[in-house]
């Protein structure tokens, strides 16, 4: 690289823009391309005919591409191909960000079959040609893995698409590919490094390459922020779509538990586990989260959805929503890093200023309650839901059970555990079924604790529209031998609830992004997204990484 291509700054960043051009400029596009999408695709290929731009990515929504594709400067195999050529220049290449486990070979024959179909028929909706990563726990029946992360799933072929993976090819998304994650979404060990797998090996911040992507939607929320994607899809269970998002500086949504299908999830737990959109706007997660909800008879927790989630959640976009709206501020989850409460303590007057009522404070008395017993449900979840899981894949799966699993990364050590163990998968074989009393006592526990006397209680007492709180704190240095140095935040009481949170760009920590986050009750993500934007509209505080190969210490 050098200042004539326009990809290095004299302080050492990256320019975005210029990996842009490095990967698009000199024919360097189809070169780029893994060989698996050249060939016969390339030949037949009506999507790059004339009159059809490169799309510029740099911050491009999921509006901004559609727009493109209705007046014919894009096609869907260019805006496809621009994305894999930029993967190649700034995930392989550059930075090596490591945020794509793998390419979906068949993305630009899918890319072309929506142009076709655009040009018959018109598009299928807002999605139609829109690249979408999702995380490398999701299913999907095609010639892509599914592993978590794992060396132990290599070569595993799930028999069909996850139902949210239907939802989005049934929307016209295009699945562009994989994202990395921390591996088995971090319930291997309690001493893991966020961003790491055995098969993807370490995500890096793209605001610090030094620094931690968190966990588990690792690659999801690094891959949005470096507009790898335009959106991408991750998962949750406490925290891993939100924390993520957060310390990447993109928004994200957690939602309520039944939202979204978990049925081709690799999973923890069935009482908290979610998929969710990651998103550089909210109108695009709002969007995103449109089209994966829905019923799905096979995952019972759906059920309650119906009647409970809209159509289309952009309608409940207003640049006014904050006004009159009755905001509780959770001050318990404060205090972690003073200078994180400076950046929320900061975003809170703007909610003032937009009209809302704050009740500050408006703490959740039950934090910290129900820590103990949150474990202990993963836990026996984690056994039951894994097994259930890995039978679905039948007896030609590389593994079948959890136990198998242990045993695998025992033999593969080296492969598998180089820099930490797998004590939470013996913990977790080690328990019983989910008959035993120890899980329905903390289950129950759980739920009074997290719903009834934790958000439920304190929303009632002060008749509140949602809470917030800081996300979390800004990334940390990645320590691949003490693990994570994870400070605080404010994802577990939405999390064990079961119930929704949004997180949203609220302001930089030396260079490096902290998110506010507004979390409620159940099936309240229409409010959520409504506060969200409006805080998004009236602060715009999202600033793009530009790739440095540390943190700015004297920025504050």
């Amino acid at each position: 690289m050098n200042d004539a291509a326009g990809t290095e700054r004299h302080d050492g960043r990256i320019s975005r823009r210029g990996f842009l051009r490095t990967g698009i400029s000199g024919g360097v596009l189809m070169a780029a391309l893994p060989g698996a999408m050249l060939g016969s695709q390339a030949e037949e290929s009506s999507g790059t005919g004339p009159g059809a731009q490169v799309p510029d990515l740099d911050e491009k929504t999921i509006g901004d591409l559609a727009e493109g594709m209705k007046s014919g400067r894009y096609t869907a195999r260019s805006i496809a191909e621009s994305y894999i050529a930029r993967i190649e220049a700034v995930d392989r290449k550059g930075p090596a960000l490591h945020c794509v486990i793998e390419l979906n070979p068949d993305a630009l024959s899918i890319a072309d079959a929506l142009d076709r179909e655009r040009k018959e028929k018109g598009p299928r909706g807002p999605l139609h040609g829109i690249p979408v990563l999702i995380k490398d726990n999701i299913d999907t029946s095609d010639r892509m893995g599914t592993t978590a992360g794992s060396l132990a799933l290599v070569g595993s072929k799930p028999p069909e698409d996850a139902f949210l993976v239907k939802q989005l090819r049934r929307s016209g998304a295009v699945i562009l590919g994989k994202t990395n994650l921390s591996e088995w979404a971090n319930i291997r060990s309690s001493r893991s490094t966020s961003g790491w797998s055995g098969r993807g090996g370490l995500t890096k911040n793209p605001y610090a390459l030094d620094r931690n992507t968190s966990g588990s939607s690792s690659g999801s929320a690094a891959a949005v922020t470096a507009n790898l994607c335009t959106v991408a899809v991750g998962t949750e269970t406490d925290g891993s779509i939100v924390s993520p998002s957060s310390i990447n500086g993109i928004v994200g949504i957690k939602p309520t538990v039944g939202l979204v299908s978990r049925t081709g999830i690799i999973p923890i737990s069935h009482s908290q586990d979610t998929a969710g959109p990651m998103a550089r706007t909210v109108r695009d997660a709002a969007m995103l989260l449109g089209a994966l909800a829905g019923f799905d008879g096979e995952d019972r927790a759906t059920e309650e959805s119906r009647g409970k989630a809209p159509a289309d959640y952009t309608g409940h976009l207003d640049a006014k929503g904050l006004k009159g709206a009755r905001i509780g501020v959770v001050r318990k989850y404060f205090g972690f890093l003073d200078k994180v409460d400076v950046v929320i303590n900061r975003a809170l007057e703007v909610l003032k200023a937009q009209g809302a009522v704050l009740v500050d404070p408006a703490d959740i008395e039950t934090i910290g309650k129900f820590d103990d017993t949150e474990n202990l449900v993963l836990l026996y979840e984690l056994k039951a839901d894994l097994n259930a899981y890995l039978a679905r894949l039948g007896p030609g799966a590389p593994v079948h059970t959890l136990k198998e699993i242990i045993e695998y990364n025992e033999r593969n050590k080296n492969r598998e555990m180089p820099y930490f163990a797998q004590e939470m998968f013996i913990k977790a074989e080690a328990k019983g079924p989910l008959t035993e009393k120890e899980y329905q006592d903390a289950l129950e526990a759980d739920r009074r604790l997290a719903r009834k006397e934790g958000i439920d209680a304190v929303m009632d007492k002060f008749n509140l529209d949602a809470l917030a709180a800081p996300t979390g704190g800004p990334a940390w240095v990645t320590d691949l031998i003490d693990g994570d140095h994870f400070i605080g935040g404010s994802s577990s009481a939405a999390a064990v609830a079961g119930y929704p949170s949004v997180t949203v760009p609220a302001g930089l920590v030396f260079g490096l992004p902290v998110g506010i986050s507004f979390f409620g009750r159940a099936w309240s993500e229409s409010t959520l997204i409504r506060l969200a934007y409006a805080y998004e509209q009236a602060t715009r505080n999202r600033r793009g990484p530009k790739f440095p190969a540390t943190a700015d210490l004297t920025l504050f």
